[in-house]
């Protein structure tokens, strides 16, 4: 391992459905001599999508990770590139491939500027404080205008968008591009599949809009470095090319400016000068600060630099089942150093793993490595247990760094096998796929006997049930989409418990007196929060763990209809103890009883989750979907247009929501498209509470 990271780039590509991320993927992968053919999504042929779901809806469900060199002024480049869906249902393949990588090429379709899944995939990058590129897409396309995208970037994801390049013509036109940085025109030649351009003068009805917007970069760029504002005040035209980079670097490194290009990627126009600013830009793991997590036995802060002679540290971010090798875990490495059958220290589970093999990835095949260190992106195997979001460290020297939260599953689905020698196979099956996706849950309703699962939409539950069947050969029955509800408690109520219990010989005995409340406003955590207020040993110390395991383990089943209750606040007050009788098993079942007793009094409410959808639509249609979206409990949040579209956005409850996409291609003819994710948590109206609680309890009688 003795090449510089300064050479290496993690660098991520995310975008809203359908901007071109795998298009612009497979064009890196042929550029950088990966591939010597390129693969179109279109086709069904990609190198990225290689599962058989992507290749037939054309679209990236699973992020693929690849490795690629690339030359660039005379250094070699290692760059670890993932590929990132754009669909909501698969959020959770984004976010946690933006937790490992240090930057990010977000590309834009030229067309349709920032849509939805741009602003959710914007706050995550903006969470994980990741240093980005804006590429804007499809510029060949008929209404392709690069400038309103910037301004979009500017207004609607509040970043500073400052172009690096104008288009020289648009759509059909579209050739080339000018390059503020150093002030020259190129345009790319088409018979080498835009792999080399020509250097043009700059075209005549450009010259000044080109003035006007390279000032504006020296602008920027000399807010950031002080001789360059002096520079920049006494000649503009002194500052050269790469302090403008320098400064530039500075400024994309600690999020203060985001870049913007643009190209084709279908065309293969502006790819490589992409990849270049990728170098130049982006930052190496050198740039990033030292990792920062917490010593398990202390709870310290403890820093790990991103050095080979620095212990280990690696945090695995991925669980793959590759049919080959077995199960993968994709590690992205902060520190230290590993060999292929060496072990690490798996500080979750408290337990050794042995490594006995280390691969780079290239989508869905492996290369195996010696060793990876430092810096580096890749996949290991043998181990037992290992799952998303572990810290995988040195034993000598522990670590735990931060690991990632994931949205709580909205949507879920009775199965059952269809035949009962599948029973088996079907809960193996299950557990593989639930390991590898922290967003799919499985339940097994204990009244119903049945098992549930739930994801993040219909799209997603449909992906896993295909799965199930291709990959593991289960067939499946399933019941129609249900709503995961929520129980929440809007009142205050004081309870006291007394449980006893006497069997001869030694009995059981516990006294709780608590006030259950909603939780407090500035309570960030959320869950259960659990207040112990006694005093005077009323109830001894040992005991008051059992009372919140009781709660905790109550509010898994709300008293409304069985649906957990998700907040809660919990003064355990008063109380007492039998000095024979009482155990920590009375104390828990005195908690649980209390919260079957007490919550009826807290006023409960049913809260169901509230999506935001966003539709495009023909003008002409726009009543009928208006009024669609009316008579599914719609609350319109905005109107907006884009291309000669009208753009509808509104807060709708998910459980109104099945088969809506159905039903609007009936309403538009096909011409309208939407895109939908989760936004929150709101109380549901009386009727629906009314309607959902009978369905419940009817379930459970029959």
């Amino acid at each position: 391992m003795s090449r510089d990271l300064k050479f290496t780039r993690n660098i991520g590509i995310a975008a809203h459905i359908d901007a071109g991320k795998t298009t612009t993927t497979e064009r890196i992968l042929y550029y950088a001599g990966v591939n010597h053919k390129i693969g179109e999504v279109h086709e069904g042929a990609s190198t990225m999508d290689w599962m058989v779901q992507e290749a037939e809806r054309g679209i990236t469900i699973t992020s693929a990770a690849t490795t690629v060199f690339w030359n660039y002024r005379g250094s070699k480049y290692q760059v670890n590139i993932i590929d990132t869906p754009g669909h909501v249902d698969f959020t959770v393949e984004v976010n946690r491939s933006l937790r490992v990588l240090d930057g990010l090429v977000f590309l834009f379709s030229a067309v349709d500027g920032v849509e939805p899944q741009s602003e959710t995939n914007w706050r995550l990058a903006d969470n994980y404080k990741v240093s980005r590129i804006g590429f804007v897409n499809k510029m060949d396309r008929s209404g392709a205008d690069f400038l309103k995208v910037v301004k979009q970037v500017k207004d609607m994801l509040g970043a500073d968008a400052i172009p690096l390049q104008l288009p020289i013509g648009a759509e059909d036109n579209f050739k080339g591009v000018v390059d503020l940085i150093n002030n020259r025109g190129i345009v790319w030649n088409e018979e080498d599949k835009g792999m080399t351009f020509t250097e043009v003068p700059i075209p005549d009805d450009m010259v000044e809009e080109v003035a006007e917007w390279r000032e504006k970069l020296l602008e920027s760029v000399a807010g950031y470095d002080e001789s360059l504002m002096e520079k920049f005040f006494e000649d503009p035209n002194s500052i050269s090319e790469r302090e403008i980079l320098t400064a530039l670097r500075k400024a994309v490194i600690d999020n203060a400016i985001v870049p913007m290009v643009c190209g084709s990627s279908f065309k293969n126009k502006g790819v490589q000068t992409m990849l270049d600013l990728v170098m130049e830009l982006l930052p190496s793991p050198m740039d990033q600060e030292a990792v920062k997590g917490t010593d398990p036995r202390t709870d310290a802060e403890i820093v790990r630099k991103p050095s080979t002679s620095e212990p280990f540290a690696a945090l695995g971010f991925k669980i793959a089942t590759d049919p080959f090798v077995g199960r993968l875990c994709f590690i992205r490495v902060y520190s230290g150093l590993l060999e292929a059958g060496s072990y690490v220290y798996n500080t979750r589970s408290g337990n050794k793993e042995r490594i006995s093999r280390i691969f780079q990835m290239h989508a869905n095949k492996q290369n195996p490595i010696p060793n990876i260190g430092a810096g580096d992106i890749g996949a290991v195997v043998g181990f037992k247990d290992i799952k998303t979001g572990d810290t995988l460290c040195d034993e000598k020297n522990p670590i735990i760094l931060e690991s990632m939260t994931f949205p709580e599953p909205v949507i879920g689905l009775a199965i059952e096998p269809k035949t009962q020698a599948d029973v088996d196979k079907l809960g193996v099956a299950l557990g593989k796929l639930a390991e590898e996706d922290p967003t799919f849950v499985v339940q097994s309703d204990e009244e119903t006997g049945q098992t549930v699962i739930k994801g993040m939409g219909e799209l997603h539950l449909d992906i896993l049930i295909d799965r199930l069947k291709r990959e593991f050969k289960v067939e499946v029955n399933q019941g129609a989409p249900q709503v995961a509800y929520k129980e929440a408690i809007t009142a205050e109520a004081a309870h006291r418990e007394v449980y006893k219990k006497q069997t001869g010989g030694r009995g059981k005995f516990a006294d709780i007196q608590v006030i259950i409340s909603p939780i407090d406003k500035d309570y960030e955590k959320g869950g259960l929060q659990f207040v112990n207020e006694i005093v005077g040993g009323a109830i001894p110390r040992e005991f008051i763990p059992s009372v919140q395991k009781g709660f905790e383990a109550a509010m898994v089943n709300g008293v409304l209809a069985g649906f957990p209750v998700t907040d809660m606040k919990v003064r355990l007050v008063d109380g007492s103890f039998h000095a024979v009788d009482s155990d920590a098993l009375s104390f828990e079942i005195a908690a649980r009883t209390a919260f079957r007793e007490a919550l009826p009094k807290c006023r409960p409410v049913l809260m169901e989750p509230i999506m935001k959808i966003e539709v495009l639509t023909p003008e002409e249609n726009m009543g009928d979907v208006m009024g669609d979206l009316n008579r599914r409990r719609g609350q319109l949040q905005g109107m907006d247009t884009r291309n000669g579209s009208q753009v509808i956005k509104a807060l709708v409850p998910l459980s109104e929501m099945f088969g809506y996409v159905t039903q609007l291609r009936t309403i538009t003819s096909g011409r309208a498209t939407s895109t939908m994710e989760f936004d929150h948590y709101a109380e549901a109206p009386k009727n629906v509470q009314e309607d959902v609680i009978a369905k419940t309890k009817g379930k459970v009688k029959a």
